[in-house]
């Protein structure tokens, strides 16, 4: 008998379990509308040109390979923080606002929960109905004691739940954390308005919530960094204290390099050193220590200002190319006469749609047309291109004459 033979076996992540089955589909037309990653109008991987710069400069500048300090690359951590929160220099020379290096965003998460959980002695967490599947696992595997949720999609709208959506926050005991996308909200691509934004502040300040802002695409929503961050931003300036996690993977296009950053923002300068130090205990009894490469590579494009310049400019024709997919999405979908509405597709934002198709339809593209997309109907904009887009709107809309709800 073996050690082993209690173990049962979990259920397959299906983002990744549908990338393989795509992968293993010898059908000249299929199409990958899964994972979150950026593709060109062929469908490839996309290399961001300065980023290939930017790695040439730490590769001859990299003359070891020593441990960076527990807490990360300072250069790293302080210009990402300052990417998302704006002219913060005073703060963070100060320490009210410090920035811990991470494993990408999930990490980010995972060490703002744990400690959380461990020092702020909080137990309950809410997300919004739907998100990022992995929310869920992270946080409860932190040690959360509680999951609930908040209203966020109207399935019969295809629009935000915003008074669902306040009515549930109002509802939240006092000190439950709750995770805000800070824009492109995952995975249904509708992100609150300025004014509901400050409505959603009030009602957490009111309630004594605690913020945690997941920062997975910032300049992926409206193509401009500045605009992508003004929630969270805006609660720096309502004297919030509270945490954000930020992820490198989808806009430098750096997906296995796994550069994150967490932020803590505080109000005391009294608090900073105790905090510093037991997220130190966090990340040492996790990790013990961050990797080198894709946070010297962010680093030194956020902290040269012509390789800065190009980034952003990339990213702005990256996110124009989303934009327009999903113009001509809704333009073939609705010249097809598709049931239902389709204005939803370009009233979302980010890579990501929520396309309002069902389990049952999503199975029927699969496995009529080879068309891939996760069971709730999220697709990735990024995995169409003016070669399938006119395929995907037929398919689809040969889905829904056939398929029932």
């Amino acid at each position: 008998m073996s050690i082993f033979s209690v173990v049962e076996e979990a259920p397959p992540i299906e983002v990744f379990h549908l990338v393989k089955v795509f992968n293993e589909d010898n059908n000249p037309s299929k199409v990958n509308l899964t994972i979150g990653a950026y593709r060109t109008d062929e469908g490839k991987p996309y290399y961001i040109p300065v980023v290939k710069k930017a790695e040439n400069v730490v590769l001859e500048s990299t003359f070891n390979h020593e441990y960076l300090p527990i807490l990360g690359l300072e250069s790293f951590t302080k210009a990402a923080s300052q990417l998302l929160l704006g002219n913060i220099a005073k703060r963070q020379e100060e320490g009210t606002i410090f920035g811990v290096q991470s494993i990408s965003g999930s990490g980010a998460l995972r060490v703002g929960a744990e400690f959380l959980v461990k020092h702020l002695k909080c137990t309950t967490f809410y997300y919004s109905v739907p998100t990022w599947e992995n929310h869920h696992l992270i946080f409860k595997t932190s040690g959360f004691q509680t999951a609930k949720t908040y209203r966020y999609w109207n399935e019969e709208t295809r629009s935000l739940d915003f008074d669902g959506f306040c009515e549930d926050l109002s509802n939240a005991p006092k000190n439950s954390v709750i995770i805000l996308h800070g824009c492109a909200h995952n995975p249904t691509g509708l992100d609150p308005t300025e004014d509901q934004w400050k409505k959603i502040a009030e009602i957490i300040k009111e309630h004594n919530l605690i913020p945690f802002f997941d920062n997975a695409y910032q300049g992926f929503a409206s193509g401009d960094l500045e605009k992508d961050a003004w929630s969270v931003r805006y609660f720096l300036n309502q004297g919030f204290e509270f945490l954000c996690s930020q992820s490198f993977a989808k806009n430098y296009g750096l997906y296995n390099e796994r550069a994150g950053n967490l932020t803590f923002v505080l109000n005391s300068v009294e608090n900073v050193k105790a905090v510093k130090s037991q997220v130190t205990m966090i990340v040492r009894g996790m990790y013990s220590n961050p990797p080198n490469h894709g946070a010297r590579t962010v680093s030194t494009i956020l902290n040269n200002d012509e390789f800065k310049n190009e980034w952003m400019n990339t990213l702005k024709l990256m996110t124009d190319r989303i934009k327009a997919m999903r113009k001509a999405l809704r333009k073939n979908l609705e010249k097809l006469g598709t049931i239902g509405t389709w204005n939803h597709i370009t009233d979302q934002t980010g890579m990501f749609s929520y396309s309002g198709l069902s389990a049952s339809h999503v199975e029927y593209l699969r496995n009529k047309y080879h068309i891939y997309m996760l069971r709730s109907g999220r697709i990735n904009i990024c995995g169409l291109n003016t070669n399938n887009i006119n395929y995907v709107a037929e398919a689809i809309t040969d889905t829904l004459l056939n398929v029932s709800k």
